[in-house]
């Protein structure tokens, strides 16, 4: 049996920032010592191996926990957040025409095929989550850590929970129900073993390391 433990990375400037996040969005000082913080954690797991999104707000998380559990670690676009509109990406987060996107695709974010200009809609993001767990299933490793984001994980979640039948808008309610703090630890299971492999949620958001 597997154990994924997928992590959101620390606090980044886009978090708390007036600007929308780009690829290079670096952590905040807050977002340094919330890592320095879940790498204490990661010492006492039983981690093989650290599987992280290429976005540097997840790369400087995961630099962090690879300072203190010396484990290797690989890098993949499987896990990065959602791709926006590169329209909207790295404007304020009150500029008017790019909140109009925003409310647009929310609107939109179960019409089937929908998607704005060049955005990662949901068919685009449910297809990239299933194959992000078929590549993690297929690993060799037992107990990986995954340093992602809260979108993109949230979706994760959501595909664990449905499968090939979760909607749009059931995707959508969990993004809106399922909270995710930064470097919150969520945990997934994977067996193997059965005729029919399956995953199943395990942990949701433990934080108890930020408390």
């Amino acid at each position: 049996m597997k154990k994924i433990y997928f992590v959101r990375h620390g606090e980044s400037e886009g978090n708390i920032g007036s600007t929308r996040p780009i690829f290079s969005t670096p952590l905040t000082e807050k977002g340094k010592s919330q890592a320095n913080f879940l790498a204490g954690r990661c010492k006492n797991l039983s981690l093989e191996i650290i599987i992280c999104s290429t976005m540097n707000r997840a790369r400087e998380t995961a630099q962090s926990i690879v300072e203190k559990i010396s484990k290797p670690i690989e890098y993949s676009d499987l896990f990065i957040e959602r791709r926006q509109p590169s329209e909207i990406i790295g404007k304020p987060k009150n500029d008017l025409i790019a909140l109009e996107i925003e409310r647009v695709i929310h609107e939109k974010f179960h019409t089937p095929g929908f998607r704005v200009s060049d955005e990662e809609n949901f068919d685009d993001i449910k297809n990239r989550a299933k194959q992000a767990l078929g590549y993690l299933a297929q690993r060799p490793e037992k107990n990986i850590l995954v340093i992602t984001h809260g979108f993109f994980l949230r979706i994760v979640a959501a595909y664990v929970t449905l499968g090939d039948k979760l909607t749009g808008e059931e995707g959508m309610q969990f993004i809106r129900k399922f909270r995710i703090d930064n470097t919150g630890i969520t945990v997934f299971g994977y067996d193997e073993t059965k005729d029919n492999p399956s995953w199943w949620l395990w942990v949701w958001n433990d934080h108890a390391h930020l408390v």
